[in-house]
């Protein structure tokens, strides 16, 4: 399979304040950010032109760094006009934005409180590939080997670049044994998420999800919550044990690339997509293409 790289596109990333080539968007192998994680992002969709709560993804970046240690130099409304910039300057309709801050390469040690914050926008077309019905067939699960982490041993409610290094090692170990992604138990045994999606159950007509107290409360996340009370559904965040998926009816995960996507299996544990999981799919496919 040929891969498209990401260094070698044609087109424009904006960097610490202005558009470049996107060729040209480079950093020094000393950046603080590479070494020691110092680096916080964002993952956003635009559709129609629009990129779905732009604004919530840029309060949540800054006050990622925030939690890191740093500053971001820019407010949200100037990242707001940022991203309007890169998509005009990209002509993007449907597509996948990347927000990104850092500490660069002035100190190359643990310590690197003068270190300067940089950041960085790229963005490429990202289509709506499967249509509601093909979405509906479900992915499949495997459990995962690493756990999200005890809040007293990092910062969880940050989006932070390190916090993924776990979530790679457990995709690309789900997906070596043929599974599209994994489930993720948190420090205590406790369902958390998946390595970039969070997760719910449906049990006997009622919404559970896990309380987002080791991981990110997603943007997407939250949306979806917001349109199940709207519907009428019951939803309940609360503690979820892995053993309770035998008596789970429907599981589907939430996520800006996920958006809603039902779940068939998760390790010796089988679903089948239904209507609440198609309710809320199709429910979330129409918000995010009329809002504003």
């Amino acid at each position: 399979m040929t891969i498209l790289p990401f260094d070698d596109r044609d087109g424009f990333i904006w960097y610490d304040g202005e558009l470049i080539s996107w060729r040209d968007a480079k950093l020094h192998i000393l950046s603080h950010g590479l070494h020691y994680g110092s680096s916080v992002f964002e993952g956003e969709r635009a559709y129609n032109g629009r990129i779905f709560k732009m604004r919530e993804h840029h309060e949540r970046l800054i006050r990622s760094g925030e939690l890191l240690g740093f500053t971001n130099p820019y407010s949200v409304s100037e990242i707001d006009q940022a991203c309007k910039d890169v998509m005009e300057a990209n002509n993007i309709v449907d597509g996948y934005f990347r927000p990104v801050a850092w500490r660069g390469s002035e100190m190359m040690a643990v310590s690197a409180q003068q270190s300067k914050i940089h950041m960085a926008i790229a963005a490429w077309d990202w289509p709506s590939y499967f249509s509601p019905e093909a979405r509906l067939e479900g992915i499949r699960l495997d459990f995962a080997k690493w756990r999200r982490p005890d809040p007293a041993t990092a910062p969880v409610n940050s989006k932070a670049a390190g916090l993924y290094m776990i979530a790679t090692l457990s995709k690309h170990a789900a997906e070596e044994n043929g599974y599209n992604d994994a489930l993720m138990l948190d420090y205590r045994g406790q369902i958390a998420e998946a390595t970039g999606a969070n997760v719910f159950l449906i049990q006997g007509g009622k919404i559970h999800t896990p309380t987002p107290d080791c991981f990110l409360d997603g943007i997407t996340r939250r949306t979806v919550i917001a349109l199940a009370k709207g519907k009428g559904y019951e939803v309940i965040e609360r503690a979820i044990m892995p053993e309770e998926l035998a008596q789970t009816q429907e599981v589907f995960l939430t996520g800006t690339a996920v958006e809603v996507t039902p779940v068939r299996e998760i390790g010796e544990y089988k679903f089948i997509p239904g209507k609440i999981t198609k309710d809320l799919l199709l429910a979330y496919d129409e918000l995010v293409r009329k809002s504003i």
